[in-house]
């Protein structure tokens, strides 16, 4: 399955879409009760809170792939300025578990939801070591999914100091620059 999808070219990285900057809306598509969307919304509201969508899931079992092609469609459905707030990324995500646990997140259906959604896409199935056919089609691929929400949003107070810094930086040029044409006249 994996040779067959390479070579339809849903793999490739010119399909892959880049991350935005600075997210309004992160759609989380997971179990609604599992320990990994506490860890993901924790980790958002740590780093810069904002607008977390969850859209409900199994995460193992036969309806795994149904479910989750499902809500991925779902969320690239979803009009701009809607009712419930259209995602500019969306997260994948379960927590590890066996290779027949996971198994769902193999699913063709799942791999060309993902490798079509227009909104990109981080995958974050498993750990760090397990490895799906979502994976390679998402935009990005977490370790985990804590480190999904880390790629899904910058640290605010980091972004805050930066811009202390380029104000700072800004207002000693332009002192300067009055300096100079003071002592020119």
């Amino acid at each position: 399955r994996r040779k067959r999808l390479a070579g339809e070219g849903l793999f490739d990285a010119e399909r892959k879409q880049l991350l935005p900057f600075m997210p309004r809306v992160v759609g989380v598509v997971t179990s609604p009760t599992g320990a990994v969307i506490r860890d993901i919304i924790h980790r958002i509201s740590d780093r810069f809170p904002l607008h977390v969508v969850v859209w409900p899931v199994r995460v193992q079992g036969e309806t795994t792939g149904a479910e989750v092609s499902a809500a991925v469609r779902g969320f690239n459905a979803l009009p701009d300025g809607g009712e419930i707030a259209r995602p500019d990324v969306i997260i994948v995500a379960r927590g590890g578990g066996s290779l027949e646990d996971l198994w769902g997140f193999n699913d063709e259906a799942v791999v060309r939801a993902v490798a079509d959604s227009d909104i990109p896409v981080i995958s974050a199935v498993g750990h760090e070591t397990d490895w799906t056919l979502v994976d390679y089609a998402a935009d990005v691929r977490a370790p985990t999914p804590t480190g999904a929400a880390e790629l899904a949003v910058p640290v605010k107070a980091e972004l805050q100091a930066q811009l202390a810094s380029l104000g700072a930086r800004l207002r000693g040029c332009m002192s300067r620059g009055l300096e100079r044409r003071r002592q020119g006249l």
